[in-house]
């Protein structure tokens, strides 16, 4: 989750400059970036529980470690240490202690995988040092709600609060989820909404293949992606699949008033964050807020309470891709290849909408809804899941081999994509490999993913 943003603290003065705000993102292809975050669950190697912030050798420590050893500088909250940066790159933490990596923007996916490994070895040798572990996972494998520290921000402490208002697994999300997900780049108006169609249908594509979080509280959950079934009961203002981003007449401004109509959570001065849940930004507009009576937003203002919007592909200046479990390390390289394959080339592009423009809502929302349990065996449209994720990871291939950016071996892209492969052609996800694995060599018990799928 984001920090208090860093972009201008201009005062808002119309609506249009919300939406000029957005199509200030645009680019010119050759500007066009690749950024990736993903985030980790940190663990005790002694009794395997969560690290909690303030104990010797947690959280704090880790942050403080990263730090001295590798060049990065601290981000305060009220005296602590609650985020790193470094050049463009950000590491910050989840609620519940999740470590998180915001990359840096890079032109290629091989720059990003090296950003991605070098990262995960810093973290590595400070868990050498201090005795803690990283996993990979989409929900917490053991852990109960209570067993898991709060990290102290500001804004955690809001929507902790908020939450339970709005559904009953928002707690859940905050504490017990881990995710991969890659920010991307559009040209224009018109070029933003043909990727915001194409990655929101095709986002739960991405977590059928990225299903990998099986397991709650030590059992077998029911579900192959727990974490897409936390977001189903965690917020409806401001999760889901956006139905209006299909709609003629999307754009920017659209996106404006949907963003408008977002409950608050917060509004950051003077290095605090003043409680603001359930309150309208338009009454913010005409300065009528309750929490800053008389008092109207600023572009920063606007561009913290984007970062609260949580819908399966997010628009800021660029946009997100939320839909896919934590993973192993392979899978952090492979998230950012298969969007960066069917949204950066112009022939790719079009066949993935030639593949979805014709789905109705009702589509959007019935694969949206059978995913999470079924993952790539669920039936969509007289076919499974797994024949369309194969189609959609050929097109991403294609786009890949097309924009031809290669290593200093001569190596493209598409090589990232090969875990995908390798789950889509055997119609096994990571998390049905883990109950295999449960029910069989682990003897019923989830403690040896601790040992087998760290980092």
């Amino acid at each position: 989750m984001s920090g208090p943003s860093k972009v201008s603290g201009e005062l808002i003065e119309s609506r249009s400059q919300l939406v000029e705000y957005l199509a200030g993102g645009c680019k010119p292809a050759a500007e066009w970036r690749i950024g990736t975050e993903h985030e980790k669950f940190t663990f005790h190697r002694g009794n395997l529980k969560p690290l909690t912030y303030e104990e010797q050798g947690g959280v704090r420590d880790l942050l403080t470690e990263l730090g001295r050893r590798f060049g990065w500088s601290p981000i305060l909250e009220n005296g602590n240490v609650i985020a790193l940066e470094k050049g463009k790159c950000n590491i910050s933490l989840e609620p519940g202690g999740q470590l998180e990596l915001s990359g840096a923007p890079l032109k290629t996916l091989h720059e990003t995988c090296a950003e991605v490994h070098q990262h995960l070895r810093e973290a590595k040798a400070i868990g050498e040092v201090l005795g803690f572990g990283l996993i990979g996972l989409g929900f917490h494998p053991t852990a109960k709600r209570e067993d898991i520290s709060w990290m102290p921000k500001g804004r955690y402490k809001i929507m902790r609060a908020y939450m339970p208002k709005r559904g009953k697994l928002g707690l859940d999300m905050m504490l017990r989820t881990c995710t991969v997900q890659v920010n991307l780049d559009f040209a224009s108006e018109a070029d933003m909404v043909k990727k915001f169609r194409v990655s929101l249908a095709l986002q739960p594509i991405a977590t059928a293949l990225f299903a990998n979080s099986p397991f709650t509280e030590g059992k077998p959950n029911g579900f192959l992606s727990y974490r897409s079934q936390v977001w189903t009961d965690t917020d409806p203002d401001r999760c889901g699949m956006l139905p209006f981003v299909f709609d003629a007449g999307m754009g920017f401004e659209r996106y404006v008033d949907y963003l408008l109509d977002v409950p608050m959570y917060f509004v950051y001065r003077d290095g605090r964050y003043i409680d603001a849940s359930g309150q309208s930004f338009r009454d913010f507009l005409e300065g009528k807020l309750p929490a800053l009576p008389g008092e109207r937003p600023t572009l920063v203002d606007w561009a913290d309470h984007a970062t609260t919007a949580f819908p399966e592909v997010r628009l800021k200046r660029y946009l997100e891709m939320r839909g896919a479990d934590g993973g192993p390390w392979r899978g952090l390289c492979a998230l950012p290849a298969l969007w960066v394959g069917l949204l950066y080339e112009p022939a790719a592009l079009d066949s993935a909408w030639q593949l979805v423009k014709d789905w109705t809502p009702t589509d959007h929302d019935a694969l949206r809804r059978a995913v999470p349990r079924q993952a790539l065996t669920a039936s969509f449209k007289k076919r499974s899941v797994r024949d369309w994720a194969l189609e959609v990871l050929a097109i991403a291939e294609d786009g890949l081999k097309r924009r031809a950016q290669r290593d200093g071996m001569g190596a493209d892209e598409s090589a990232f994509l090969d875990v995908l492969w390798e789950t889509a052609r055997s119609g096994r996800t990571p998390a049905e490999r883990l109950l295999e694995a449960y029910e069989t060599r682990w003897n019923r018990s989830v403690e040896p993913v601790f040992r087998e799928l760290a980092y």
